[in-house]
């Protein structure tokens, strides 16, 4: 019979996947309710309540961060992302391994959203350059972080569940520990893709390229000649084109110029029909050579904005460019709308378009609410555009105007301070929690980037969730209920074999990660596994490795995993493309990972 505190806590648990399912709120606000309905109840007490913040694994997370962000601000990063290009050459199947083998190793030290947020500008890059559709890349970039949390320690996931073992008196996990499955599992899971996987994916452009009209595609300067540019112009209420059509504007004839887009407040017309008017305060986007682009000044037009008659240089280059833009994960702007946020008056950027849900909108599109994996189609300078890619709210998926290493002159030191707290965490000169901290600290030291960049660079959204949900896992052992469901799963497959309860482990805890936080699912069923397994006889230890490799498994679903959800608009996928190609890759880890159980574990 269940003890009144196992009936609060389950309250607990299932009150707050509901609220983590239901999206009303974030996951770190949810993690720190639970930390304190778990006080206030009496579940546990107070000390126990807040022991979550002083576990070396907040520790470690936040080094992690640090050292990651320092590899980005000196250029590490995105030379990796630059080699992408020569490594796959013009070949799918090598460009698809190429992309997934960086991702790979990036997510060994890296937090799995920021290597996809990372890698993101460098794939599509490459995809334009070799004529790649980026729904044949993006699915395997996902899938290729998610492949690497399987082997590192270093992942979220796998850090809360050694965490776990830890805290229940088991001998810890290893960085080495995680290599005899994991490495298996990755040349497996690469191998499926280049060969089958590959051919699941389906053939599509990029939803914000699909969200402009075919004038706008990506091939826009070959469709135009390399001579033409674009330009943006502001109609004021004297010139001859205000209150005027297109057609009998004659802009065309006279001046042999292409007006591709016409936008006013919030609404974008593309590709406007001859008849539609051009009013007095629209802006112009506007395809022609520099030569006939000076017409439009006499005309009485202004470059740019209302007041650039103003400010206005004729040295300075006034031609725009078009970019596209996705709205990241743990962005602090999801949920406001561009006109709450003066965008363009921040940024001088004009958005053209939104894509969302498989559907492009044209109109009112300031006044959306934004929500996370949003793509944005934007026409503004290449200054304005590279001044928005610095922005840690956006991913500016044009590398051409990404964001520039602020202290390329670092990097060297940046990579062996990287490379040196590693490998201390990997022979165990001293604890990795240590050896991170000290690594980072030596980034600010050796001034790869100053304290305020290091405090900016953590992620304190996941370092809350953790520092919250931590507190859980003790609870989930102290009043018994982990021993309970445990003792049920022992009881209804243990007579199966050893082999097979793993194997049923790892089903549960991957159909769970498909819809819920890795994090939160790899403390509530880390502990039950590590419980269960201690009741059968498994070294816990290869329960902890089972548990944490179901928690990267997100391959069916595109809200499995917060990297699945930024690569759905650039990729132009539908909700069915992730099982299409997943399935065979989930059954690829499964058979990978159970031989691995068999192999270097021991179990039968």
């Amino acid at each position: 019979m269940l003890t009144t505190n196992e009936i609060i806590l389950i309250g607990i648990i299932l009150t707050a996947l509901g609220l983590i399912l239901s999206n009303k709120l974030r996951t770190d606000v949810v993690s720190l309710l639970v930390l304190i309905a778990l006080g206030a109840s009496g579940v546990l007490p107070v000390e126990a309540t807040f022991a979550g913040l002083s576990q070396p694994v907040i520790i470690t997370v936040f080094s992690l961060f640090i050292l990651a962000r320092a590899l980005e601000e000196t250029g590490v990063v995105q030379w990796i992302g630059d080699r992408l290009r020569l490594l796959g050459g013009s070949s799918e199947a090598r460009l698809i391994v190429a992309v997934m083998l960086v991702a790979i190793g990036l997510s060994f030290f890296m937090n799995l959203v920021a290597v996809g947020a990372l890698l993101l500008p460098a794939v599509l890059q490459a995809a334009r350059d070799s004529n790649i559709r980026p729904s044949k890349l993006l699915i395997p970039l996902s899938f290729g972080a998610l492949l690497g949390g399987t082997t590192t320690y270093f992942a979220t996931a796998n850090l809360l569940i050694n965490s776990v073992l830890l805290e229940g008196g088991y001998v810890p996990l290893t960085p080495i520990d995680f290599l005899p499955t994991g490495i298996p599992i990755i040349i497996a899971g690469v191998l499926y893709m280049a060969l089958i996987g590959r051919r699941l994916l389906p053939t599509r452009d990029s939803a914000t390229l699909q969200a402009s009209a075919r004038s706008l595609s990506r091939n826009l300067y070959e469709t135009y000649e390399l001579e033409d540019r674009l330009w943006e112009f502001f109609v004021p209420p004297w010139t001859r084109l205000a209150n005027a059509n297109v057609r009998d504007s004659r802009i065309g004839e006279e001046l042999g110029v292409t007006v591709l887009g016409i936008w006013r407040d919030h609404n974008a017309i593309l590709t406007p029909e001859p008849d539609e008017v051009i009013k007095p305060g629209d802006y112009l986007l506007i395809l022609g050579r520099e030569d006939r682009i000076t017409h439009l000044r006499r005309w009485g037009l202004r470059p740019g904005r209302p007041d650039g008659e103003r400010h206005y240089d004729p040295e300075h280059d006034y031609s725009v460019d078009l970019t596209e833009v996705v709205i990241p994960p743990r962005s602090t702007i999801v949920g406001k709308t561009l006109t709450e946020l003066r965008f363009r008056n921040k940024y001088g950027l004009t958005t053209v378009a939104l894509w969302r849900g498989g559907r492009s909108y044209r109109t009112d599109v300031g006044k959306f609410p934004l929500q996370v994996g949003d793509a944005l189609l934007m026409v503004g300078t290449p200054t304005q555009i590279r001044t928005l890619a610095h922005e840690t709210d956006y991913v500016v998926l044009r590398s051409g105007h990404a964001a520039r290493p602020r202290k390329p002159q670092k990097a060297l030191i940046a990579l062996a301070i990287f490379a040196l707290a590693v490998a201390a965490s990997l022979v165990r000169v001293i604890q990795p929690a240590e050896a991170l901290l000290a690594g980072a600290l030596a980034a600010v030291l050796t001034g790869c980037l100053n304290i305020d960049e290091a405090y900016r660079a953590v992620e304190w959204r996941v370092v809350f969730t953790i520092a919250g949900m931590l507190p859980l896992s003790t609870a989930l052992t102290e009043t018994g209920l982990a021993a309970r469901v445990g003792g049920l799963l022992v009881e209804t497959f243990a007579p199966f074999g050893s082999l097979v309860f793993l194997g049923v482990l790892y089903l549960l805890v991957m159909l769970v990660t498909q819809g819920l936080s890795a994090q939160v699912t790899a403390v509530v069923g880390g502990v039950i596994a590590i419980s269960a397994a201690a009741q059968v006889g498994i070294d816990p230890r290869a329960a902890a490795i089972v548990t944490a490799t179901a928690c990267s498994s997100g391959f069916l679903t595109q809200i499995a995993h917060p990297v699945n959800v930024l690569m759905v608009a650039p990729g132009g996928y539908r909700p069915s493309d992730f099982p299409r190609v997943g399935i065979g890759l989930l059954i690829v880890v499964f058979i990978t990972l159970m031989i691995g159980m068999v192999v270097m574990w021991g179990v039968r």
